[in-house]
């Protein structure tokens, strides 16, 4: 006759085989999806649209080479990057992405700036947010007109050693060439007070400094808590920053396809947009952020966005005119 009562040893071996149970289905379960991107590169509004089930992990490009850092891209399923690393990844290592309906999914400028990759790069990048360069000015409200109208105004007498300009050669270089003057890039940088990608706006608030020219999305959130500020786009165009996923994985291209739709939602594209995230796809309402006739205090006006530009990957022999012509500019 058994006992109405389990011995110690039946309790205990019927835990394990429960555990073993509990283990077992776990595994069965599919891996959390993983994307891997750099916190600060993004705003807040695009990281929430994230699908929460997914798992983010931070990274830093700036040490790529890193095996840590390597080891985390090849571990994930997605990687965010923006345009400025693209040289950096090694594109050996992702799957082709950028096909049918998400190719079809993109607007006319997002596919005319993967034209200039080459095929093996371009069919592995999916566009998924541009960012226009702003111009934040500090207490001068008599200089908004002239900036919003062209870059000559950063020759401005009062702006000599008031200027915060992004730690890129490439952009400033290209800034340059929309003034109207004879050696603008060195005398752009005797405006310079310093060059700074990440500190700018703590510069701009905290020290001397008039003017900061800062990618939009960094800076909408200061713009709405100091009252000194103020955000012009030049009507002759602003340099672009655009952002890319990649795809490591071999899950379907659905749950890509999920969240890309998901970003369309108007409260979205309207949260995203606030913070100066535009998305590069064809939808009506999208493109209808691009189309302002007029300037706004909310973002580039349409003329500014027809006359802006993007930086595609250098050749080498490319590589080697900025560089003399950067040089160049550093002699008396």
């Amino acid at each position: 006759m058994f006992s109405k009562f389990v011995t110690r040893r039946e309790f205990l071996n019927c835990g394990k085989l429960s555990l073993l149970f509990l283990l077992s289905s776990c595994s069965n379960l599919p891996n959390k999806v993983k994307i891997v991107l750099q916190n600060s590169f993004y705003p807040k509004a695009f990281k929430d649209t994230i699908p929460k089930d997914w798992k983010k992990e931070n990274i830093n490009f700036e040490n790529i080479q890193l095996q840590k850092n390597r080891n985390t891209i090849f571990n994930s399923d997605f990687t965010l990057v923006k345009d400025g690393w693209i040289t950096s990844i090694d594109f050996e290592e992702f799957e082709k992405i950028n096909e049918y309906p998400l190719i079809e999914n993109l607007d006319k400028r997002s596919r005319d700036f993967l034209g200039s990759f080459d095929e093996n790069q371009s069919s592995k990048l999916l566009p998924v947010g541009v960012v226009p360069y702003a111009i934040i000015i500090k207490n001068n409200k008599d200089l908004i007109s002239a900036a919003r109208g062209s870059w000559d105004f950063l020759l401005s007498k009062k702006l000599k050693g008031k200027i915060i300009f992004p730690q890129s050669p490439r952009v400033l270089m290209s800034i340059a060439k929309k003034i109207n003057s004879s050696n603008p890039l060195k005398k752009l940088k005797s405006q310079a007070m310093l060059f700074d990608d990440k500190n700018m706006l703590n510069w701009l608030i905290n020290s001397d400094a008039l003017v900061a020219i800062v990618p939009y999305s960094l800076c909408s959130k200061y713009l709405k808590i100091d009252p000194r500020l103020s955000l012009v786009f030049p009507s002759q165009g602003v340099p672009l920053m655009w952002h890319f996923i990649l795809s490591r994985s071999n899950l379907n291209n659905a749950i890509l396809i999920k969240w890309i739709k998901s970003l369309e939602n108007k409260s979205t594209v309207d949260k995203l947009v606030s913070q100066g995230w535009y998305l590069p796809f064809n939808s009506d309402y999208l493109q209808s952020k691009y189309n302002s006739e007029i300037y706004t205090i909310s973002g580039p006006s349409k003329k500014c966005w027809d006359n802006s530009w993007s930086f595609p990957v250098l050749t080498n022999e490319q590589k080697i005119y900025l560089e003399n012509s950067w040089n160049e500019s550093l002699t008396p």
